[in-house]
């Protein structure tokens, strides 16, 4: 007789491995292949592959998503080619997290991205689809983690996770984070908690209580001003970054800074009924602020810089290390007060004699917004180009004024409350076939008003209020879509589903938002999700097309007052999304995302060509590239020796409102991984992102972009008890 052989090995979950199974972003957790709709999750163990800390680094780990470097430095992100809006379409635990600070992973499970229209299940925005970030819960069990980290840049980060069973049905868990970089000039200084207590786990009835802050005091990289070849060119000519510049440069004043964070707790409350409902509640409070101080960095020409004229109007030219710089301002300073619940019921039926399973729900949110002007008083001076820097003399730490001196003054308060009612049914209607069908209604309302600012003895007096503007609007969504299920590894879907966005999703109103009624849009969808080898390798194919059927012009004939902007513009983006991720062999895993958009087009405007976004009919609209993805994959080589290595691309692509002339380059880069792991409580991981410093655009904006991070080494210690 044989004897038993004792293997060891930890179950694979969502938790640790790139590959997640299920998803919460539907108001559920729901397997993913019964969401007739595309889904990419980035897992917590690919963001610690990776060393993923903030939420932009997570989403470019996901294809079709492009970034723009937005004014007030929002994380204004597009997907397929449309916005998610700055506010509507970013969630925590599917409520909503407004996009006042730079938001940080040490308390993120995982992040899903649902692509697609969405209005049906979380009401305004949802357009190119939602981001959902899911924070970590307590469990039963008891588990200890830190991680230390060091690197270039003098980059210092420490995280701590701790898990703590407290009963056979409560627990409480810490998540705590501390960074620190000079980061070449651009630094970075932040701290952050979550803390979640629960209890009634498994029970009727289960509660949780959770808080969660964060601090950033962060510097500011405004980017650098786009280079023509001629101030004249239309064509695509990927011409516009300027050359050989290190991407470790930083040209903003050292008195910038972007200072900010959230602050917010949680209750929720779970009741499971006998029949096997549940109804799922939330009702959370939080605050946000932001205090920006940033240099709009431009080339410097005559008659300011005598010697110099504006590079490109006289055909090429050649920067050099002499080309002066000027740092301009641009500040934005604001606060918001936030109430969101939503309560969510689930069942499954047997309703003429067909399976139903029912998903239904409301929410409610107030959102109460300030923005203010930081004016200097009379007489202060505050010139951040004494001394003016230059192309040659990045990261040199001049420019520095007292920000201080500045006084706040409230220039615009935006009163927000909106509700929303929805209910679907997921049908089985034959043994592989399902049928989703799903409403949802929609009020939102918005109060705008704006204050003078000036000081005297400017009329109207600074605090006067200048002009209220508000609008209302109600709207349905509507959601359908299709399940072919053959067998337990492969599941076809095709859908169809709407959204809208408000005028006022930007919490402000111009005089012709305030008469203006929503955009709309729909997104057709065909796609499959099929497992391979046992389940341990998962892939997502789809094609789609996504149209804004109404999008907002400036219609208004010529010399007549612009009143309202009529919705007679059209655009779309149609093509195909491809996902991987799991285990090929036990030692080889892979996660890969790419998307490829041939057709996107301006296809209605106005009569005479001009449109409110600045791009023309027939135009591929801005920040679509045709191509872009990413693949990681690692190979575990012993027990205690991991490798592994990626690369991230997007092909070229045209800044918003498509500037003539202006097109920032394909690029390509690569990150590697070394991991040795000595025992089961301690490992080390060195990781080399941006391997080529390559100098890339990120993020990009009219007249301006931000390249992306250079090459960065770091080396973590892992510590588990």
């Amino acid at each position: 007789m044989l004897k038993p052989i004792a293997v060891k090995a930890k179950i694979e979950t969502d938790a640790n491995s790139v590959r997640a199974s299920t998803s919460t972003i539907g108001k559920g957790n729901q397997e993913l292949r019964d969401i007739p709709q595309s889904v990419t999750v980035v897992t917590e163990k690919l963001m610690d592959d990776r060393r993923i800390d903030t939420l932009k680094e997570a989403l470019h780990q996901t294809a079709g998503i492009t970034f723009q470097a937005a004014e007030g430095g929002e994380e204004d992100i597009r997907l397929r080619g449309f916005s998610l809006a700055t506010s509507g379409d970013i969630y925590v635990d599917s409520l909503r997290d407004p996009a006042f600070y730079e938001r940080d992973t040490f308390s993120y499970d995982r992040i899903e991205l649902l692509r697609g229209s969405a209005s049906m299940l979380f009401g305004r925005g949802s357009t190119g689809g939602v981001v959902n970030q899911v924070q970590k819960q307590a469990f039963l069990g008891d588990a200890n983690q830190v991680d230390l980290t060091v690197g270039t840049g003098e980059y210092k980060r420490v995280t701590a996770d701790f898990n703590t069973k407290l009963s056979d049905t409560s627990a409480f868990r810490l998540n705590a984070m501390a960074t620190l970089a000079d980061n070449y000039g651009n630094r970075i200084d932040k701290h952050g908690v979550a803390v979640n207590y629960r209890f009634g786990i498994g029970t009727a009835d289960e509660f949780y209580l959770a808080g969660y802050y964060l601090r950033n005091d962060n510097g500011i990289n405004y980017g650098l001003p786009w280079l023509r070849t001629n101030s004249t060119q239309s064509t695509a000519n990927p011409s516009g970054l300027i050359n050989n510049i290190d991407p470790r440069n930083y040209y903003g004043a050292a008195s910038d800074y972007n200072a900010g964070g959230a602050a917010y707790g949680t209750l929720g409350y779970t009741h499971r009924f006998a029949d096997g409902g549940e109804l799922k509640s939330a009702l959370r409070q939080g605050r946000y602020d932001r205090d920006q101080r940033a240099s709009t960095i431009r080339f410097c020409v005559a008659p300011t810089c005598p010697a110099f004229t504006t590079p490109g109007q006289n055909g090429p030219v050649q920067v050099t290390a002499a080309t002066p710089l000027t740092r301009g301002t641009n500040n934005k300073v604001q606060d918001m007060n936030t109430t969101y619940w939503q309560s969510d019921y689930s069942n499954k039926f047997n309703w003429f004699k067909l399976n139903n399973e029912v998903l239904a729900g409301v929410d409610a949110a107030h959102e109460v917004f300030n923005g203010y002007a930081a004016v200097l008083p009379p007489g202060v001076v505050l010139d951040k180009n004494n001394p003016r820097t230059t192309i040659g003399t990045p990261n040199d730490g001049t420019g520095g004024v007292n920000e201080a001196l500045r006084q706040t003054r409230r220039q615009a308060a935006f009163d927000a409350k909106s509700l929303g009612v929805y209910a679907q049914d997921l049908v089985q209607v034959a043994p592989a076939w399902k049928i989703l069908g799903g409403l949802r209604y929609d009020y939102f309302k918005g109060d705008y008003q704006t204050f003078a600012t000036a000081n005297a003895p400017a009329v109207p007096a600074a605090g006067t209020q200048t002009a209220e503007r508000g609008r209302s609007d109600g709207l349905w969504s509507k959601r359908f879509g299709v399940l072919y299920q053959p067998s337990e590894t492969a599941s076809y879907h095709f859908s169809y589903g709407t959204s809208f966005n408000t005028s006022g999703d930007t919490y402000q109103y111009d005089l012709p938002g305030s008469n203006t009624a929503p955009e709309g849009s729909r997104n057709i969808e065909l796609g499959a999700k099929l497992d391979w080898f046992d389940g341990k390798l998962s892939t997502r194919m789809a094609v789609f097309h996504a149209t804004k059927t109404n999008e907002r012009n400036r219609d208004s004939p010529a010399g007549t007052p612009l009143t309202d902007y009529l919705l007679s513009g059209e655009r779309h983006a149609a093509g195909a999304e491809l996902d991987i991720a799991g285990r090929i062999t036990p030692a080889w895993e892979v996660f890969g995302s790419y998307a490829w958009i041939p057709s996107a087009r301006i296809d209605k405007g106005n009569p005479d060509g001009t449109a409110l976004s600045g791009e023309l009919v027939g135009q591929r609209p801005s920040m679509t590239p045709r191509h872009s993805g990413t693949i990681w994959t690692t190979y575990q080589f012993t027990p205690t020796l991991r490798l592994g290595g990626g690369l991230n691309a997007r092909s070229s692509q045209t800044p918003n409102r498509n500037p003539a002339g202006i097109v920032a380059p394909k690029f390509v880069t690569g990150d590697l991984l070394f991991e040795y792991t000595p025992s089961d409580t301690l490992a080390f991981k060195l990781n080399v992102l941006n391997v080529t410093n390559k100098l890339y655009a990120d993020s990009l904006y009219t007249g301006h972009y931000i390249p992306g991070a250079p090459r960065s080494v770091q080396l973590t210690m892992t510590s588990r008890f």
